[in-house]
C-alpha cells in the first residue's frame, strides 16, 4: 500500500481549548486531541460556572471533533508522529501545539505533590465544578492571588454564600491590569459583598488536619504567623505554559516555545499557539490574542499569506451579580501606569459609579483603565489598536466621555 503523501495527512492539533477549538472549527478534518472529558468550551466564563449562573452545556464551544480524555505524550519529529496515553498514534503533516497552561501551585509549607482537601486550583471546568460542589453557604474560603482568576473566584464563591478572605500579596489586586485607584474602588466593591481582602499579604504555608489517611486544609497561614481559617482554599498564582512536549521533542522553547510571525516553531511542520506560544519575546495568557493567532494559523495553513504581528490585548471583567445595581464592570488595556513625561488625564463620575484614567505617551494612547461605566471603552479601544499619533485638536476629554461603546 503506497504511503500518504504529506498533503494528505491531517492536521494534528494537540489541545482542546479555546485556541485549539477555534482552529479546529476552521480547519474541517483537523484531528483535535485534547485531554479534559469535556468538550471545548469558554474558559473566560468558569467563574459563572462556580456562581451557579450557567451550566457547563452553556458555555460549550460550538460542537468540534475532539479526542476527549486522550493526551499526547511524545512527538516523533523525525516520522512525524504523534504518541498518545491510549496507545494510539498519529501521522501529521502539521502538528499544532495549542497545549495551555497549568496553573502555578506555588510553594507554600503543607502544599506537597498531591493536594490536601479542600484546596484547588482554579484553571479548568472540572476545577470549576469540584469548587461548586465544595461551596455552601457559611463555608470559609480563602483565596490565594488577587489577579484577574483570584478577584473572579473571590467574587463568585462570596455569591455562593461563603466567608471569602482575598489573600494577595502584592501591593494591590489586579497588579498587572489596574492603577492603584482603580484597584481601590474594586476593592471597595469587593468588601462591600463581603470579601475580606488582604494585600500586601504573604502566605507562608498551610495548616492541614490527617484523618485515616486524608489530610484536608484548615487553615492558611500567613508570614506574620497570622492564621486565616479556611474549609476551601483556592490557588489563583497564575499560569505557567506548558511547554513539556515541546522540550522534550527538541523544540525552541524560552518562557513558552518559541514561534515566528506564521506560528512556526524552530520544526517547520510544528506550530504553536494560545498559551503555550511566545511571540517576539510575549506570552499573552488571554483569550483575545489566543484566538487571533488561530485566525491567522487557519490561514497559514489552508496555504494563504497570513502573518500574526501581536496584538494590542484589552481585558475585560464582568463581576456579575443577581442584582444588576451590585455589578461591576472593568477594563484595562496598554499601560496605566504612566512614566516620567506622561501625561494622565482622569475622570471620575460617583454618579455614574464611573473612573477613567488614560495615560499619554509621546503623542499616543499609552493605556488606559475603565471601571463602572464602559461607555468610554469602545473609542478609546480603538485609538490605542490604531497606535496613531493623537491629532493636536483630539481632546482626551471628550475621548473619555465619549458613549460610542453603549
Amino acid at each position: 500500500m503506497r504511503k500518504k503523501t504529506e498533503s494528505a495527512l491531517p492536521v494534528v492539533v494537540i489541545g482542546a481549548g479555546m485556541a485549539g477549538a477555534r482552529l479546529a472549527a476552521r480547519l474541517p478534518g483537523a484531528t483535535v486531541v485534547g485531554e479534559e472529558r469535556h468538550a471545548p468550551y469558554n474558559r473566560v466564563l468558569l467563574a459563572d460556572v462556580l456562581a451557579g449562573r450557567y451550566a457547563p452545556d452553556v458555555i460549550a464551544l460550538p460542537a468540534t471533533e475532539v479526542r476527549r480524555g486522550v493526551r499526547a505524550v511524545r512527538i516523533d519529529r523525525t516520522d512525524r508522529l504523534v504518541h498518545c496515553d491510549d496507545g494510539s498514534v498519529l501521522h501529521y503533516g502539521r502538528l499544532v501545539l495549542a497545549t495551555g497552561s497549568n496553573p502555578v501551585l506555588p510553594p507554600l509549607r503543607g502544599l506537597g505533590d498531591t493536594l490536601p482537601d479542600g484546596v484547588h486550583p482554579f484553571r479548568t471546568l472540572d476545577d470549576a465544578l469540584a469548587l461548586r460542589a465544595a461551596v455552601r453557604p457559611g463555608v470559609r474560603a480563602v483565596v490565594i492571588g488577587g489577579g484577574l482568576l483570584g478577584v473572579s473566584a473571590a467574587r463568585a464563591l462570596a455569591e455562593c454564600g461563603a466567608q471569602v478572605v482575598l489573600a494577595q500579596q502584592g501591593e494591590h489586586l489586579m497588579e498587572r491590569q489596574l492603577d492603584p485607584e482603580a484597584a481601590t474602588l474594586l476593592r471597595v466593591h469587593l468588601e462591600a459583598l463581603g470579601v475580606e481582602v488582604h494585600t500586601e499579604c504573604r502566605v507562608r504555608g498551610l495548616r492541614c488536619t490527617t484523618a485515616t489517611t486524608t489530610e484536608s486544609v484548615r487553615a492558611v497561614e500567613l508570614a506574620d504567623g497570622y492564621e486565616l481559617a479556611a474549609d476551601l482554599t483556592v490557588l489563583a498564582c497564575g499560569v505557567r505554559p506548558r511547554t513539556g512536549l515541546a522540550l522534550a521533542a527538541g523544540l525552541d522553547v524560552r518562557k513558552g516555545i518559541v514561534v515566528d510571525d506564521e506560528l512556526r516553531t524552530s520544526d517547520p511542520y510544528i506550530h504553536a499557539l494560545g498559551d503555550c506560544a511566545e511571540h517576539r519575546s510575549t506570552l499573552y495568557g488571554l483569550a483575545g490574542p489566543a484566538l487571533e493567532q488561530a485566525d491567522v494559523l487557519a490561514e497559514v495553513l489552508a496555504g494563504r499569506p497570513a502573518r500574526y504581528e501581536g496584538t494590542r490585548a484589552l481585558t475585560r471583567l464582568t463581576l456579575r451579580s443577581p442584582d444588576p445595581l451590585r455589578a461591576l464592570d472593568l477594563a484595562a488595556f496598554g499601560e496605566a501606569r504612566p512614566l516620567p513625561g506622561d501625561d494622565v488625564v482622569r475622570l471620575a463620575d460617583a454618579t455614574r459609579g464611573a473612573y477613567r484614567t488614560v495615560v499619554v505617551r509621546e503623542g499616543r494612547l499609552a493605556g488606559g483603565v475603565l471601571l463602572g461605566d464602559l461607555g468610554a471603552v469602545s473609542g478609546l479601544a480603538r485609538t490605542w489598536q490604531d497606535d496613531e499619533p493623537l491629532p493636536p485638536a483630539m481632546s482626551l476629554l471628550h475621548l473619555l466621555i465619549d458613549d460610542g461603546g453603549h
